[in-house]
């Protein structure tokens, strides 16, 4: 019996070591068995345009997976590692739906949805607080109030003092609605003016004008009742026909040249850029190098994956640092912010500034 336990087990061994050998040679080979069909993306023809019957109407019909374009001027210089992942169908959901954000003397609630459909629920917010609803323009999207001096429900809200001492600033309160920088979303903020009188007509919002602490502090107690209110009537929600007139031109526009990405126009205040762009090369993984706020740039390393991996045996070393590869800057033209990206003048690879700026847009809008 042992004997035949022994020749059993080394007919196994006979078996084993080729085969561990052949494994070894498999796993040092790689990919190099599975065919990379990663060129067919940027070697095939476009297809014919998808075309409907006259009868149909073509607004119902949509992409369920879309794909994204491809410049044919960029084509011709796509490496395998840089062709462009599929579009995040997630994109468009925020991680919350009601956040009060505050950036640089401003603070708004950011909502994921139209402004057609918050109109109607803003208003409804400002009759059942006591404030009333004085003057408004959809147009504008501002809604303004009444006095809210001779209301205790919109004192209690404000946090107005029940028995004031001497004579009391009369206070009137503006919402405003507009969509906001990301696209499907709304950006709704409030604030209190001092008036000597009854107003007989809407105040200018004054988008530039710095606001007290205290100011800030009470829009901050008005946005977060805000929230509550709408996230407990989330089924109850109406439209808007006149908030359709609501200017909706979009804050991010990427302006082209023969197909070809030459800048990002932000048609925001100079703070507020800086944060979207340096929110949006957080989000796309680009690293940044080094930046200065008031000099206007991210120093980034854009460099193809390719040149970034520290190859096979990385699992011995950290990874590789950053490089400074590609400039992204921030200068102001006519009341807008416009985004540049430029290669480093010390990177000689390729330059994918088109690429970045397609990818930061991507990320801003």
């Amino acid at each position: 019996m042992a004997f035949r336990f022994r020749t059993e087990n080394t007919r196994s061994a006979h078996f084993i070591r080729p085969l561990s050998g052949l494994m070894l040679v498999l796993a040092l080979a790689g990919c190099s068995f599975i065919e990379d069909r990663s060129e067919r993306y940027v070697d095939e023809p476009e297809g014919t345009p998808l075309k409907l019957p006259p009868s149909a109407d073509e607004g119902k019909f949509t992409q369920v997976m879309p794909i994204r374009e491809i410049n044919a001027a960029d084509s011709g210089r796509m490496y395998r590692d840089s062709i462009p992942n599929p579009p995040d169908m997630t994109s468009d959901i925020l991680d919350e739906n009601y956040v009060v954000e505050e950036l640089d003397g401003q603070v708004w609630l950011l909502v994921n949805d139209v402004p057609g459909r918050l109109w109607p629920a803003l208003t409804t917010y400002m009759n059942e607080n006591g404030l009333g609803v004085a003057h408004d323009s959809p147009q504008l999207g501002l809604i303004q109030s009444e006095l809210v001096n001779f209301s205790k429900q919109a004192r209690e809200l404000l946090e107005l003092p029940d028995n004031p001492d001497g004579q009391e600033a009369r206070i009137v309160v503006q919402a405003r609605i507009a969509p906001g920088v990301r696209r499907k979303t709304t950006e709704i903020q409030f604030r209190t003016f001092e008036v000597e009188d009854d107003p007989d007509e809407l105040l200018p919002w004054g988008d530039r004008d710095r606001r007290s602490e205290e100011q800030l502090s009470t829009s901050k107690v008005l946005l977060d009742d805000l929230a509550e209110h709408l996230k407990n009537r989330e089924d109850s929600k109406s439209y808007s026909r006149a908030a359709l007139g609501m200017v909706s031109e979009p804050l991010v526009r990427l302006v082209s040249d023969n197909e070809t990405p030459q800048q990002i126009v932000m048609s925001l205040d100079y703070g507020r850029a800086w944060a979207e762009v340096r929110r949006s090369l957080d989000e796309a993984g680009v690293p940044v190098v080094d930046l200065n706020r008031d000099e206007g740039y991210f120093f980034v390393d854009f460099r193809p994956e390719s040149e970034r991996e520290p190859g096979w045996f990385s699992w011995f070393s950290d990874d590789p640092e950053p490089e400074h590869s590609f400039d992204v800057r921030l200068d102001e033209s006519e009341g807008d912010i416009v985004v540049t990206v430029n290669r480093a003048e010390d990177y000689t690879g390729d330059d994918r500034s088109p690429e970045l700026l397609s990818e930061l847009f991507e990320y801003l809008y």
